[in-house]
């Protein structure tokens, strides 16, 4: 049975807005079911124009452009309570495509309604806009961080950055973290070549500062490695949910 919005698990969480009834009541409205899919499923296909949207509701996926020669560059990753499609129903296509990376349970949405969202709610079609924000804001981050940071600072900022949005989620449990990704996914988003990310992985495993090993990740000590990684603002930003 799909989840309704009055119970959804997101809304307990600290990292997100809280809602009025009214908007929980339009929410529920709006949502049209819920699916669950395999890891490896694709959710949306770089140029295709989907009638659906989705918010993530449990696991992890990943957001990707393929280019030219074929090779996949990694754009950033899915976490729960993250909304997905927004760049279909804003510009007609979607600009990158959209894969699970670990059994996933997804919110859908008419595409259709989401106008009658701008109208009918306007607090709640802001949450659009600000996700919109925040994409361009991770996007700067990520571009500053290709052209300023070395591999290690690269890399323990992109380590701590997802450990602390785990830890927001609750996915943190005794200091580790699931995390299904490749280590080619993260070398991907970051620039680098495989075996530069698999030695610099190295290398903070040595420093002890963390180890992502069997599709786990171990930081027995985020505030060195966020320093390592030049991440000075620990804050995560409280979010709007969809």
């Amino acid at each position: 049975m799909a989840t309704k919005c009055e119970y959804c698990p997101l809304r307990r969480r600290g990292i997100f807005a809280s809602m009025t009834q009214e908007e929980v009541r339009y929410m529920q409205r709006f949502k049209v079911g819920e699916i669950v899919i395999d890891p490896g499923t694709p959710i949306l296909i770089e140029g295709s124009n989907s009638p659906q949207l989705f918010t993530a509701l449990h696991g992890l996926g990943v957001r990707y452009k393929i280019l030219p020669d074929g090779k996949r560059q990694v754009v950033n990753l899915i976490f729960p309570g993250d909304f997905i499609g927004l760049q279909a129903a804003m510009m007609g296509e979607m600009g990158h495509s959209v894969e699970a990376t670990s059994k996933m349970t997804l919110c859908v949405f008419d595409r259709s309604a989401m106008w009658s969202l701008f109208k009918d709610m306007p607090e709640r079609a802001y949450a659009l806009t600000w996700h919109a924000a925040v994409e361009e804001h991770f996007l700067g981050d990520a571009l500053a961080t290709l052209g300023q940071r070395n591999a290690v600072q690269a890399v323990a900022w992109a380590l701590a950055r997802i450990f602390q949005r785990g830890e927001a989620l609750g996915l943190v449990k005794d200091g580790q973290m699931k995390l299904p990704y490749k280590q080619q996914d993260l070398a991907d988003a970051l620039g680098l070549s495989l075996v530069h990310t698999n030695k610099t992985l190295a290398a903070l495993r040595k420093r002890q500062l963390a180890n992502w090993t069997d599709g786990t990740l171990r930081i027995p000590d985020i505030v060195t490695l966020a320093e390592v990684g030049l991440l000075y603002d620990a804050h995560v930003m409280k979010r709007p949910i969809l």
